[in-house]
């Protein structure tokens, strides 16, 4: 029988556009679980009519916005300008919303023919790609109307390219535990610490339950994924992507991932390998963990409101095992805010971005769509306007925000194959068809070449 490698999961968000959006070329794929559960643009154009006007020597502005999402985040981000405009009256904003799926295509022929918007939202390594051929703009040239100060570190720092301001942060998750006490209750199964559990604590917690619960419900309800490689390798003083774009992970540390997530599914503590195939791609009311049949599940924490609202029960998102001993979690830019080199108004649209970013008022009207504000003034607004779960995805990312966590980078170019190479491999090793120490040599022999490419 030709079994199916685990393919890659998508982010666990019912809305249409949810925040972590990432297409293309990306430093990190959605986690739709760890163990952990677990441009072509073209030749550019070098000049072209951009039609943001005005700006300069005190005179208006009129600035083009582009963004993609559903009707939902439409209506807000027209409040939001609204609010801008009328506190700006000398800026003028016009919106060019688009669809996901030809959003970055229309915006490269856009590129091309030297009439790119002035604020432009871009994911995953669209920043790096476009910065690399100029299209971006310094933001450090408009620090004084851009204040980028009040944003955490590590979040700001997601928004540099060599060292280079490009892009801003318009939110942020991080990957947490998510956990339905309902069903460790019910299994008999005591809770661990979450402030120093380890691997070991989750397995056997997770494996308890699985042993104590009805069939088909599990300790763990997750898929494991090319980002729980990365959060394995941080624990243990690695990391998947060098600053240099290399491969920094060691073959005996791929092999101990594997190796864990194999224990996971022989001992029962998760499903099978070809359940887990079936529940890649799903929805939050397919994942175990949203069905009510899972205790853990390891994701994104902007996936805590919409797998709650899935279950019916109270789930809570708390510190990933292993954190106590070292610490592997990164902050994720949910999406990013440039401005084009080219904007005929770049102080106006750093004052916008500005808004966009550092106004409670607008953070109380966009909330936690574009992910958790990562300014701690605009996510302490916004608490009082949130949900229980919600509320709890904040005080999650603010508890982070307060670490001293690891520095992260966007991936070379071949990172895109590497997360296709990952569950390739990983799924001969869950299926019993190669040990997790050939497996990892072959994963390694791969990832190298693929990132040398």
């Amino acid at each position: 029988m030709t079994r199916r490698p685990l393919p890659r999961p998508q982010p666990l968000d019912p809305r249409s556009s949810p925040p972590c959006d990432r297409p293309g070329p990306t430093r990190r794929t959605a986690l739709l679980g760890l163990p952990l559960g677990v441009l072509g643009a073209g030749a550019l154009a070098s000049c072209g009519p951009n039609a943001s006007s005005g700006g300069e020597d005190g005179d208006d502005a009129s600035l083009r916005f582009t963004w993609w999402g559903n009707t939902d985040r439409a209506a807000t981000t027209q409040q939001v300008i609204d609010l801008f405009v009328a506190e700006h009256p000398e800026i003028a904003v016009s919106v060019e919303p688009g669809n996901i799926a030809g959003y970055f295509d229309k915006l490269a022929t856009s590129v091309v023919a030297g009439d790119e918007p002035d604020v432009i939202t871009m994911g995953g390594a669209y920043p790096a790609e476009y910065a690399a051929r100029d299209v971006l703009l310094d933001l450090g040239s408009v620090s004084a109307q851009l204040d980028l100060s009040g944003m955490d570190e590590v979040a700001r720092s997601n928004g540099q390219v060599d060292g280079t301001q490009v892009a801003v942060t318009t939110g942020i998750n991080a990957p947490g535990m998510i956990v339905n006490r309902a069903v460790l209750e019910a299994a008999g199964v005591e809770m661990p610490d979450p402030e120093s559990w380890t691997w070991e604590d989750f397995a056997e917690a997770a494996r308890a339950v699985s042993e104590s619960s009805e069939e088909g419900v599990y300790g763990s309800g997750t898929v494991f994924t090319h980002d729980s490689l990365d959060l394995w390798a941080r624990q243990g003083g690695q990391i998947l992507y060098t600053e240099d774009g290399e491969i920094g992970v060691d073959v005996e540390t791929v092999a101990s991932f594997f190796a864990f997530s194999k224990e996971l599914v022989d001992s029962g503590a998760s499903p099978g390998a070809e359940e887990l195939v079936e529940l890649t791609d799903v929805g939050p009311e397919q994942t175990l963990i949203g069905r009510g049949a899972a205790a853990f599940m390891l994701t994104w924490s902007s996936s805590l409101t919409p797998l709650a609202d899935a279950s019916g029960e109270e789930l809570e998102i708390v510190k990933v095992p292993g954190e106590s001993r070292e610490t592997g979690v990164w902050l994720q830019s949910s999406q990013l805010y440039t401005i084009s080199a080219r904007t005929a108004a770049p102080e106006a649209a750093a004052t916008f971005v500005d808004f966009l970013v550092n106004s409670p008022e607008a953070g109380k009207l966009i909330l936690t769509d574009r992910g958790v504000p990562a300014v701690e003034a605009v996510r302490q607004a916004i608490l009082p306007e949130l949900t229980d779960s919600a509320r709890r995805e904040v005080e999650y990312i603010s508890a982070l925000g307060a670490m001293e966590l690891k520095p992260t980078w966007i991936g070379p170019a071949g990172s895109t194959a590497v997360a296709e190479i990952t569950p390739r491999h990983q799924s001969t090793v869950l299926f019993g068809d190669a040990t997790a120490q050939e497996a990892a040599q072959a994963w390694h022999d791969e990832a190298v070449a693929a990132v040398a490419s």
